[in-house]
């Protein structure tokens, strides 16, 4: 007995750091973070009063759209994707893909394209057929399809958040840091995909800013979103949109006008952080079970940024209750909708309220819903 006393934390300590780890880590610095204790990242309950709808009928509504008649449209942790009234009601069921679907678009024609975390790009005809339309891009297989838009042409920005991760290990692209990402071209026309960008650290949020001169890309963890350019002098050019983000940036949306949405999965760690420049020890996590890394609080957290890429807007909650984690925000006759990877309903509130600094006590009565058949 004595001599399994220190025995068993040999081969622990022997485990961690020689048992091999498919990861590389990459040295980084990441910048100091903003203050979350004053100025415009002052901690506050604003998203307090996000009312649930289709509440306890979906589970991890990740990304929402919707079609020109106002219908709602999200992908389910278990594979399906629905549409629904913007109450939550009358909730139909479009196709299960068979994997985890992300973000998603409808087309004139009423078709739905879908960045499938798992099964990569598809397309879901008016009668419900699945279609597959990219797997493999320039030779490398696409590992984690997760957000899109589309431009007036029919044409499909599309981001891969790890081509060496599969979205069961995405926690280890976040451990290693090594650029993985990439931002692709589906064209409808020739039936195939170009890369854009590459060497991204988890692409994730796409969206096609004013009169299609750019499209935007997060990079959730360097916390940051590049702006490639596709018209004008700068067009071919890549530059950032915006740096040093309070946390995680996922989904990101454009209103039209003068405002991108962004929602953060959650603030920046100052471990994690402070991680960045020892690859060594994130190899030492990468051997963890998943289920032993530390998980924040849920919370909400958004920002809204103008067309300079400066952050005007942000509305966050942490409290009992709260809705998140918010993974993407979209605007929509003067509501914000929020989605989440975990949760159980779909958010939305007032933005007239957030803007006047209106905080509810509680929020409004949750809408239940079903989406079964």
């Amino acid at each position: 007995m004595k001599r399994l006393a220190w025995i068993l934390p040999l081969l622990l300590v022997l485990y961690l750091v020689a048992w091999p780890a498919d990861i590389s880590p990459v040295a980084w610095n990441p910048p100091e973070a903003p203050s979350m204790e004053e100025g415009l990242y002052a901690k506050d309950d604003a998203l307090r009063g996000v009312q649930r709808i289709a509440d306890g009928g979906v589970v991890g509504p990740e990304a929402i759209t919707f079609d020109a008649n106002g219908r709602l449209y999200t992908g389910l942790e278990d594979g399906r994707v629905v549409s629904m009234a913007v109450d939550g009601s009358d909730c139909r069921v479009l196709v299960d893909t068979g994997g985890r679907p992300g973000g998603l678009k409808v087309q004139a024609d009423g078709s739905v394209i879908v960045a499938d975390l798992v099964k990569g790009l598809l397309r879901i005809d008016g009668n419900g057929k699945l279609e597959l339309l990219d797997k493999e891009v320039d030779g490398w297989p696409v590992g984690i399809a997760d957000d899109l838009d589309l431009d007036a042409r029919g044409r499909v920005f599309f981001s891969d958040a790890s081509w060496k991760f599969t979205y069961d290990r995405l926690v280890l692209d976040a451990l290693e840091h090594g650029g993985r990402g990439r931002l692709f071209l589906y064209d409808p026309q020739q039936k195939a995909s170009a890369t854009v960008l590459a060497q991204l650290e988890f692409a994730n949020g796409v969206t096609i800013g004013p009169d299609e001169q750019y499209v935007l890309v997060n990079e959730t963890t360097a916390y940051r979103i590049k702006r490639y350019w596709m018209k004008g002098e700068r067009s071919g050019q890549v530059d950032t949109f915006v740096d040093n983000l309070p946390g995680l940036p996922d989904n990101i949306t454009f209103n039209g006008s003068d405002r991108f949405w962004v929602a953060l999965f959650g603030p920046r760690d100052p471990m994690i952080d402070a991680l960045g420049p020892v690859p060594f020890l994130r190899s030492v996590i990468a051997r963890l079970p998943v289920a032993w890394l530390p998980k924040g609080a849920r919370q909400g957290f958004v920002l809204g940024l103008d067309l300079d890429g400066k952050v005007v807007e942000q509305y966050r909650y942490a409290g009992d209750g709260a809705f998140g984690p918010v993974t993407s925000v979209i605007e929509r006759d003067g509501m914000l909708y929020l989605g989440s990877l975990t949760d159980t309903a779909i958010g939305r509130i007032s933005l007239a309220d957030l803007r006047a600094g209106k905080t509810a006590i509680e929020p409004p009565p949750p809408i239940k819903g079903s989406c079964t058949s």
